[in-house]
């Protein structure tokens, strides 16, 4: 009797330990800067190990005692092994106070293709990082969620977007020609108008290629081959058809 229950402690004790023992052994690995093949080895181990090595992942993601890159890496490495379940908890980190790891959250979830935490992203168009705004824009873009194609509009009037140019005053910054290609590809019609407007005007030269995109999208035409004066002339006789109608 006493063998049975010494066995019965022995196998209920040992996967913990064992468990325990990856954790600290991929924390230990974690813990000093990786490069190059480096890199590679711990995402193997790491990916080896499965379920097992989520505890270590899940602490590296949240204690900012690791390297920057290694927290990037076990964001994507929750996701690669967790999946779709990891979504709740990655999104999480949109909000989290260093933009890397927001980046991460934001760039690990469309990894997944997960669409439904559209406000996640929608909240991410208005981070104080350009560039999280920037992989923010690409979530909502490439996952085709055309419910939020007005805040990307509403981008365009956001100061933030923009920066002061000593000899030209306010300039666009390259996320407005994210904008524009964005508001194409969620195909929102709403900006028509405005764009065959816009394209006519050479203000606005620095975005002409993103808005001879967009309105071919949007209207399903493309402009034709040659100058950008062929081309506005195009989409002129395109505007001046839609107001007939």
């Amino acid at each position: 009797m006493k063998k049975i229950i010494f066995i019965l402690i022995f196998f209920s004790v040992t996967p913990l330990s064992a468990s325990d023992n990856i954790t600290k052994m991929l924390l230990r690995d974690f813990k000093t800067e990786k490069k190059g093949p480096e890199i590679v080895k711990l995402k193997q181990k790491a990916l080896k190990y499965s379920g097992k090595a989520v505890p270590a992942l899940v602490e590296v993601m949240k204690n900012g005692k690791y390297p920057e890159r290694n927290r990037w890496i076990a964001t994507f490495l929750l996701a690669n092994i967790m999946g779709p379940k990891s979504a709740s908890f990655l999104a999480k980190f949109s909000k989290h106070p260093n933009w890397v790891l927001r980046m991460a959250s934001l760039k690990a979830l469309l990894s997944l293709k997960e669409k439904n935490i559209g406000p996640v992203y929608a909240d991410a168009l208005k981070d104080k990082s350009l560039i999280v705004r920037i992989q923010a824009l690409e979530n909502i873009g490439r996952l085709q969620l055309d419910k939020y194609a007005p805040l990307v509009w509403a981008m365009l009037y956001d100061d933030r977007n923009y920066y002061s140019s000593k000899s030209h005053g306010k300039k666009r910054s390259d996320i407005i020609k994210k904008v524009i290609t964005t508001i194409g590809d969620l195909k929102f019609n709403k900006a028509e108008e405005a764009l065959l407007t816009m394209i006519q005007k050479k203000k606005y030269d620095d975005i002409f290629e993103e808005m001879d995109y967009s309105l071919s999208k949007i209207l399903g035409k493309k402009s034709p081959v040659g100058s950008r004066r062929v081309k506005r002339y195009y989409w002129k006789r395109i505007g001046m058809a839609h107001i007939k109608i």
